[in-house]
């Protein structure tokens, strides 16, 4: 996939972040450009879901610094971290849906976060515009449990679509999903950067959705960015550890 330089929308340098005597994150240095999928890659356990954690302040980093536009995550305030979660929207590995409430709720929610308060009409035309941007506008009244692991991604994608995030976190889109479905999240994926211009850096270890939606790549080892580059470069490196993820 084609990527020109663009600007940088989230700077991080040398980030810490360890459990009692565990260093998962030693150092880690990178960027999103505006317009760009940026694919963190890694083994489990490598650090990657608690990268983007620490993006969002889900956990806080030890060391380093989180540029996220112009708000610095080091030692933020309440206020500003609030306007920091409203520009991001994070895909979790399980959609983590409200099983209690409707898709319909489920948006609705999503929606009374935002500082804006908006219509009865004006809520209800908004999620039924992020329920057709995932190609599932009948599911509107249904509860999760009746919905398939696929659906549930998507669901949870327009719960992310429907505040209009610039950028978007996505832990694992394809996890657990057959093989067709995970291709469909993948185009999602692409979908979505296409029509809203947004910004995306996407957690995975899944090679086929990696070629599908990769700008560029992130490898992370040991706690580091252990190579950064194209999709291309990744497939042409011969160091056995790369080769063992895209052999």
């Amino acid at each position: 996939m084609e990527n020109s330089p663009q600007n940088i929308i989230i700077d991080i340098k040398n980030l810490k972040k360890s459990f009692g005597d565990q260093k998962v994150l030693n150092g880690v240095t990178l960027q999103l450009h505006e317009k760009e999928n940026l694919v963190v890659l890694g083994k489990s356990g490598s650090g990657k879901s608690v990268l983007i954690k620490c993006i969002v302040s889900l956990l806080q980093h030890d060391e380093g610094s989180i540029q996220v536009g112009d708000y610095e995550l080091t030692n933020i305030n309440e206020e500003d971290l609030i306007e920091v979660r409203r520009k991001i929207g994070f895909l979790f590995q399980g959609a983590a849906l409200y099983d209690s409430m409707t898709v319909r709720e489920n948006l609705t929610f999503s929606l009374s976060r935002l500082d804006k308060k908006f219509s009865k009409k004006e809520i209800t035309n908004k999620i039924e515009e992020a329920l057709e941007n995932v190609s599932l506008p009948d599911s509107i009244d249904k509860m999760p449990s009746e919905l398939s692991g696929g659906m549930k991604k998507r669901i949870g994608l327009a719960r992310t679509l429907v505040v209009n995030p610039k950028i978007i976190l996505y832990d694992e889109p394809t996890t657990g999903l057959d093989p067709i479905t995970s291709d469909e999240i993948s185009n999602l994926i692409n979908d979505t950067k296409i029509k809203f211009n947004n910004s995306s850096i996407i957690i995975t270890h899944d090679i086929k959705c990696v070629k599908t939606v990769a700008d560029r790549i992130v490898m992370i080892k040991d706690g580091k960015v252990y190579k950064e580059g194209s999709l291309e470069e990744f497939t042409k490196d011969n160091d056995p550890y790369i080769q063992s993820f895209f052999n």
